[in-house]
Parts: structure tokens; C-alpha cells; sequence
């Protein structure tokens, strides 16, 4: 909460470069799965990423997260595929023992995972994408053949041991106009099994695909999604965002709250996304195992490229939006502490699915 006024406090300056709540580390860019929505990672890209986001040995990817822990306090290991990365198990102990992160998170797509259930205890949240309960429709999504079924019964195994193993376990979804009629009854499997939901529209160019947001269903499935949060559904993701997306309405988006590391080290600043576009508005400052400190990271992104831009609003992903929204408007937060405890908890005492 520290944080969190501290930022509220810079927002009322005029400042837009506020200070982290979450890093983004990408362990690899190799992947094993070959998605059809996916713009950056997958099966056909890996030789020609590669060299590009060449994969740390453990000692390189630990010197990575020891200066982003000295901006953060709360990790998440994404990628490509970050089960492929070999030493996976040693960095999320030392995350965890050593360099005592308040919360780590892990993406995965969970075909791996029973080869990797010493992570379980390490973990705060572990995330695994799906976007439709029926193993043929997921199937014909991810492009690997065999695994789709893997998934889901590995998703159902692991919902089981949230309490034992203390970790929440979350399903991320993205929203295509094809997984668009899977959403209700992705809802109803996480119900089942307590698990959380996230949606994220499908992004092209990082605007939300234009024949999604024009489908007859998709303003029916983003209401319905706020109607199942305010029964306590287990949707992750505040009112604010899911407003946002009902709408596609314009917000401010701070992306210094959510600094992203490639697995090579490489900072992209301001986002993703800007860093991508090539232009002169971000880019990759510095490689954190190259500087002293997270300060030094910092202020070399600041002198290369300035403040964040102003006004942003391509970007509906709720990994940007969310942070942003909430940071921005705390009578949001606020409310979402209160009403909307159980839904972000999962906990389905009061839910009743209709």
C-alpha cells in the first residue's frame, strides 16, 4: 500500500514514470505449442528467436532477477513455454529463498507440469492458459496434437492441490471471435473446480481484433462475465476492466507499473508493445545484467526515452489495463476490496451458476 500511495502521490504531480508493482521476467522465447492467435512466440518461431532472446544459463538469470527485485517486490515468470527453460526449479528457489519476493507467479500452458510439481510450493499463483473446456476446440487452437486433453486433466489435477500446496491457480483466457461461444462454459469448468478466470481480447497490432468487438456475442459475453462477478463468480479482474472492455473506452495506461525483461536481460520500456513498434518512444535501454542497479535501469530508460506517453489506448490486455485502472482509480480499488472480495477469491460460497 506503500507503494500504491506513493504512486497516487506522483499521479497527482503530473509524473506518469511510476514506480513498479510487478516484474515481468520472459525465462525463454522457445515454446511448444503453436497457437493460432499467438504474434510473438510458438513453435515455428523458435529458431528465428533464438538469437534474439537467447535463454540465460542460471547464473545470468539469476543476476536478472536480483536488480529487478531491487524495484519489485512481486515476480512473474513468463514466456515462450517457461517450463522448457532447464533451470527453472533453482531460479524459482532462489527467487523465493534467497531473494525473498513477496509473490511469484508463473504462465504456463501446463502440458509440462507433471514433470515440474516441485515448483508448486514456491508458488503464489500459477497460470495456465486455456480458452475452451472442450479438449477438440482447444485442440484445434494450440496446433499440438495429443496435448489439448493433457491440459485439461492436468488443470483439474493441480486445481486439486491449490490448498495443499498453497497457491491459487488461475486460467488465463484469450477472447477470440472462435473462443468467443467457449466462454460460459469455461466458466462453469473453473466454478467446478474453483479455479480463477481471466479474459483478454484477442489483440492484432495490439488493438482487440475488429471482427471479435463487432460480434453479435461479445458485449452479451463481457455483460454476462460482470453478472457472474457480481453473484461471486471466480472472474478475476476488477468491474473497472471489465467496463473497459464492454466499451473498448479510452484509459491512462502507466506501464512503468509492470517492467518486462526478455530472457536475454534486455529492459523494454515503456511496454512491450511501444518497444516492439520500433519507435522513437521506447525501446531496450539496458541489459540488467549489465548495470549495477535497478536505479541505474531506471534512469538510463528515462534519459534514452523520456516519460511514458501521455495518451495511450490501444493496449486492452488486462495485464496492462488492470494495473493501470486500479492505480488511477482508487474508489475502484476500493470497491473491489469490499464487494468483490469473494469473486477475486474464489470463494464460491455464495455463487450460484445460471
Amino acid at each position: 500500500m506503500l507503494n500504491y500511495g506513493y504512486n497516487l502521490i506522483k499521479l497527482l504531480f503530473g509524473h506518469r514514470h511510476l514506480k513498479p508493482r510487478l516484474g515481468i521476467y520472459y525465462v525463454t522465447a522457445q515454446c511448444n505449442f503453436n497457437c493460432t492467435y499467438c504474434e510473438d512466440f510458438g513453435r515455428p518461431r523458435n529458431l528465428s528467436t533464438e538469437d534474439a532472446y537467447l535463454p540465460q544459463p542460471l547464473a545470468g538469470a539469476q543476476r536478472i532477477l536480483a536488480v529487478l527485485r531491487q524495484g519489485v517486490d512481486c515476480l512473474m515468470l513468463t514466456g515462450g513455454e517457461p517450463l522448457l527453460y532447464p533451470h527453472l526449479l533453482p531460479l524459482v528457489t532462489y527467487a523465493r529463498r534467497e531473494l525473498r519476493f513477496r509473490q511469484i507467479t508463473l504462465t504456463t500452458n501446463g502440458w509440462l507440469l507433471p514433470q515440474a510439481e516441485g515448483l508448486l510450493p514456491l508458488l503464489d499463483r500459477l497460470i495456465i492458459s486455456l480458452d475452451a473446456a472442450d479438449p477438440e476446440k482447444w485442440s484445434g487452437i494450440i496446433r499440438t496434437p495429443l496435448a489439448a486433453q493433457a491440459v485439461l486433466e492436468n488443470i483439474e489435477r493441480y486445481a486439486a492441490r491449490q490448498k495443499k500446496d498453497r497457491f491459487r491457480l488461475i486460467i488465463n483466457a484469450v477472447l477470440t471471435p472462435q473462443t468467443l461461444p467457449e466462454g460460459p462454459a469455461l466458466l462453469d469448468f473453473c466454478a467446478r473446480h474453483k479455479i480463477l478466470i481471466s479474459f483478454s481480447p484477442q489483440a492484432v497490432c495490439n488493438w482487440p481484433r475488429y471482427d471479435l468487438v463487432t460480434h453479435p456475442g461479445y458485449r452479451p459475453f463481457i455483460t454476462h462475465v460482470m453478472a457472474v462477478k457480481r453473484r461471486g463468480g471466480p472472474v478475476l479482474g476488477s468491474m473497472a476492466y471489465w467496463k473497459t472492455l464492454l466499451n473498448l473506452q479510452p484509459y491512462s495506461c502507466y506501464p512503468t507499473l509492470t517492467p518486462r525483461v526478455l530472457p536475454n536481460g534486455d529492459l523494454t520500456y515503456p511496454c512491450r508493445p511501444i518497444e516492439k513498434s520500433g519507435h522513437s518512444h521506447g525501446g531496450r535501454p539496458c541489459n540488467l545484467r549489465e548495470v549495477s542497479s535497478w536505479q541505474e535501469a531506471r534512469q538510463a530508460a528515462a534519459r534514452q526515452y523520456g516519460p511514458p506517453p501521455r495518451v495511450c489506448s490501444s493496449c486492452f490486455q488486462q495485464c496492462f489495463a488492470e494495473s493501470s485502472l486500479m492505480q488511477a482509480q482508487p474508489l475502484s480499488l476500493l470497491k473491489e476490496l469490499i464487494l468483490y472480495s469473494p469473486s477475486r477469491q474464489a470463494d464460491l460460497s455464495t455463487y450460484a451458476p445460471g
